[in-house]
């Protein structure tokens, strides 16, 4: 088996985190890559597993020493992969999977292109935004702020070998799973 990186990346609301779970419970040998974040810790997340929490002084310093495959500022916060995280890992032999957004899976492409990269998308903007709704963790002004990012999202699709439409979970998972283990072949 080769380790390889793959980049899971979509528009918010699309469904990666449960497309990649299920990808994680088929394919055990997968690891996720753990972000680092300059944002606190959430009650009960750990330094480490959940988030690399670093401070404001110490994310800046790493990405001046070019320690980031990839990050991005977001809500006034930063969050990145850290290369060690990655490199580290694939030269153990474990494959590595990154829930990321758009513009860090461009970084990651541009410092990593043999990583394997998929746009998770959703079947129309009108089920992306039922979603959003439905999950009820935002207001409508967040809502329709993720959705103008959506629409930006996905005219990047052409810029991916793989894309995965999330219209039926178990047809995307075993698409997604396809697309994984013929790349660790």
């Amino acid at each position: 088996m080769v380790a390889r990186v793959f980049v899971i990346t979509g528009p918010s609301g699309v469904g990666k985190g449960t497309l990649i779970r299920g990808l994680m419970e088929r394919l055990a040998n997968l690891e996720l890559s753990v972000s680092a974040t300059t944002r606190a810790p959430r009650p009960g997340e750990r330094d480490g597993v959940d988030y690399h929490f670093l401070t404001r002084e110490q994310f800046d310093r790493r990405v001046a020493d070019g320690e980031f495959v990839e990050h991005a500022d977001y809500a006034g916060r930063s969050y990145g992969t850290l290369r060690s995280e990655l490199e580290d890992r694939v030269r153990a032999g474990v494959p590595v999977v990154l829930e990321i957004e758009v513009q860090g899976a461009r970084q990651v492409r541009a410092a990593m292109p043999e990583a394997v990269q998929v746009f998770i998308a959703p079947p129309s903007l009108q089920a992306l935004r039922a979603r959003l709704v439905g999950r009820g963790t935002d207001d409508q002004t967040e809502v329709e702020r993720r959705l103008r990012v959506a629409e930006q999202e996905l005219e990047a699709q052409p810029e991916f070998a793989h894309v995965v439409v999330n219209d039926r979970l178990d047809e995307a998972l075993e698409r997604l799973a396809g697309i994984v283990a013929e790349n660790l072949d």
